[in-house]
């Protein structure tokens, strides 16, 4: 240390009292310490990025072949644009048939099955028209495309403009009932509503919740090229329609009962059904119709014969009866 600055740190020690020279002091000796810090961490970082292969550089750092041009600006990355909410499509099969469950619960699914199939003996007393619940499900509610129940258990409960109202499950299907069947409403929580409610869950088993699943509902159409015609939907009806629901569209009996549904008329779905609507009935149709033939009529002809289906008299919907 030198001499003169022992001296004076013994001075300063002796005093006690603040001198300017101090701030000199601590200054300094901060300088010094970050120079001894900073100065061979630069160097070393300088080293490590001098011996970067050009393809690790930054791209506004590579060096090129003198060309006389200025350098093409790097285009900073950017967030994707903000998209509305996209509804997933994810694809299901339900369980096979030969997979009921046993037990109590397994009863109740047997009877669901058995309610959805044959609505006319296991539900006699809420129903009003000819009808079972398959005529419009089909496949026993398991065919994609045909308003599977498996697709329709998973988004409830969910608003539904028809009554303008956020529904539960067992609220849809005594919508079914009331419209489509042209019948009233099981009591809520009778064995009925119970056992088609876990027929359905069942159908539904491992599929996510809140998810679209491919094929539910019917397939959206297009808008048709030109507005339907229940005249060209009649020379469609009788060339690919008729020969099982009948000439006069009023269905196809076996000992007594419907082997093929009425599709206008007292035994036929009332006017507040959502197949009197033509887009969900030419979608149905387009989809499934003529039986097993599904997606032979073209889309046009789909729209014209649900035109024609639907200038028929049908009962009344309910909605529109005063009590």
């Amino acid at each position: 240390m030198p001499n003169w600055f022992s001296k004076w740190l013994e001075n300063q020690k002796h005093t006690r009292a603040f001198h300017p020279s101090w701030i000199l002091l601590v200054v300094a000796t901060t300088i010094i310490i970050a120079g001894i810090v900073w100065i061979p961490a630069a160097l070393v970082s300088k080293a490590e990025y001098d011996r970067l292969p050009s393809a690790a550089l930054p791209a506004s750092e590579k060096t090129s072949a003198p060309t006389g041009e200025i350098p093409a600006a790097v285009e900073q990355p950017g967030f994707p644009a903000p998209t509305g909410p996209k509804t997933i499509r994810v694809d299901f099969s339900p369980p096979d048939v030969g997979d009921l469950p046993s037990g109590e619960f397994g009863e109740a699914v047997r009877l669901g099955r058995n309610i959805f199939n044959d609505t006319q003996t296991y539900a006699r007393a809420y129903v009003g028209n000819g009808l079972n619940c398959v005529n419009c499900h089909l496949d026993e509610g398991r065919k994609a495309n045909s308003a599977p129940l498996w697709a329709a258990y998973v988004m409830f409960p969910a608003y539904r403009e028809k009554n303008s109202r956020v529904n539960s499950y067992e609220d849809r299907l005594t919508g079914c009932f009331r419209f489509s069947m042209n019948g009233k409403v099981p009591p809520p929580g009778s064995k009925e509503l119970i056992a088609l409610m876990s027929y359905s869950y069942w159908l539904s088993k491992g599929a996510p919740v809140g998810v679209e699943l491919a094929g539910r509902g019917y397939p959206k159409l297009a808008e048709p090229q030109q507005p339907p015609d229940a005249a060209r939907g009649k020379k469609v009806f009788e060339a690919n329609c008729a020969i099982c629901h009948g000439a006069d569209g009023q269905g196809t009996q076996v000992s007594g009962r419907y082997a093929f549904p009425p599709l206008w008329g007292k035994d036929s779905f009332n006017a507040g059904a959502g197949m009197t609507q033509v887009h969900n009935a030419a979608a149905f149709i387009r989809a499934n119709m003529p039986l097993g033939q599904g997606n032979t009529l073209t889309e046009q002809e789909a729209w014209d014969v649900a035109k024609y289906m639907n200038s028929h008299g049908r009962p009344v919907d309910p909605r529109l009866v005063k009590s």
